[in-house]
């Protein structure tokens, strides 16, 4: 299909498909990534990842959650041009790389990953793409750009601050959402899990302590009976 064909498909919409799909992520795709992300935490805790997995996939998704946020607070803030469009790209494909390895750590362990877990993974995976895929529907022109490696153009591969710059208050509601959504729950997954480590381990210590103050013990009655010196004949 060529540009004209598509002009001609476009022509009877009623609205400006850009600002349409805008919108779609600021208002819609955005806010709504705290949902699956809210609802894997509880699997999380429902699956008591404290006592299983621990503190290793809790680190997982930390890391994951970063490589996620790094390319969205950019994007926010930032003109989409050859250098943001590689960011994001490479952070999607290292996330993708990062959550088959969250999976496999959970599978490895004894937590259960359960169908309804496994399904809201699929939101969790599916959702930077779709984002991703519709900015480059948005800036089809950075994306060929990017594909002649940003030849002609100065500032390929530089970070522009935005020519329309988001609201402060737009800004400030979606930071209150990833406190609330994602750094508070996730936040205290990864303490739970530290704390249920040093819990382990004290009562490993303490395991251990006891077998060896019971060696003693033992060791000590067995020498007293065993190696008790025999008293000195009076015949001799």
């Amino acid at each position: 299909m060529n540009e004209g064909q598509a002009a001609r498909i476009a022509r009877g919409t009623t609205v400006d498909v850009g600002d349409v799909t805008t919108r779609f992520l600021l208002y819609g795709l955005l806010p709504g990534w705290f949902v699956p992300g809210l609802a894997d935490w509880v699997m999380h805790r429902r699956t008591r990842i404290e006592d299983t997995a621990g503190t290793k996939e809790s680190l997982i998704h930390s890391l994951m959650m970063a490589e996620v946020g790094v390319p969205i607070a950019l994007t926010l803030r930032y003109e989409v041009n050859p250098l943001l469009l590689t960011a994001q790209l490479g952070a999607a494909a290292v996330h993708e790389a990062t959550a088959l390895w969250d999976v496999r750590t959970a599978v490895g362990s004894d937590r259960e990953v359960r169908p309804v877990e496994q399904h809201i993974h699929s939101f969790l995976e599916s959702l930077p793409y779709g984002g991703l895929v519709s900015l480059m529907c948005l800036h089809s022109d950075q994306v060929r750009s990017l594909l002649r490696g940003g030849r002609g153009d100065p500032d390929a591969w530089r970070l522009l601050p935005r020519r329309h710059p988001l609201s402060a208050g737009y800004l400030a509601g979606v930071g209150v959402a990833i406190g609330v959504c994602v750094l508070l729950p996730y936040g205290e997954e990864l303490l739970r899990c530290l704390r249920a480590d040093k819990a382990r381990k004290r009562r490993v210590r303490a395991a251990e302590a006891a077998r060896s103050a019971g060696k003693g013990i033992r060791g000590s009655c067995a020498s007293r009976f065993w190696w008790r010196p025999r008293a000195s004949s009076r015949w001799n």
